[in-house]
């Protein structure tokens, strides 16, 4: 999965990292860590990134932080849903704004690498 990650990503170049299984591009950094722990069933808010080519990714969508100003601030941080091992991408502000699905379409071709065995599911899929 990792040598099928793109060379930038969010017009960002990609730079060395000190950690295996790990990637990074820009600065500040969007990185990304394979190999995390893969979420259990959640009520976590859960993303489907679908590419132009059809291929998906389910991410878990941990909210955006806040300052101690009351405003957004930081970094998405975004965890694969229904793949082991399963692939953790932070991604700042600077870089995606209020809405990093982008960023994450960007990733679908590698992440799709790693089989998918669970799925998001909504509110509607529950009737």
């Amino acid at each position: 999965m990792l040598i099928a990650l793109p060379d930038t990503l969010a017009g960002a170049d990609r730079r060395s990292t000190t950690s295996q299984a790990s990637r990074a591009w820009g600065d500040p950094a969007i990185t990304l860590r394979c190999g995390v722990t893969p979420p259990g069933p959640t009520t976590d808010r859960c993303i489907t990134a679908e590419a132009a080519d059809g291929s998906t990714v389910d991410w878990v969508v941990a909210e955006l932080a806040e300052d101690d100003t009351g405003s957004d601030s930081g970094s998405w941080t975004f965890t694969t849903y229904g793949r082991t091992p399963a692939v953790e991408v932070v991604v700042p502000v600077e870089y995606a704004g209020e809405d990093a699905t982008s960023v994450l379409i960007s990733l679908n071709g590698a992440v799709s690498v790693i089989p998918q065995t669970r799925a998001c599911i909504g509110s509607e899929d529950l009737l």
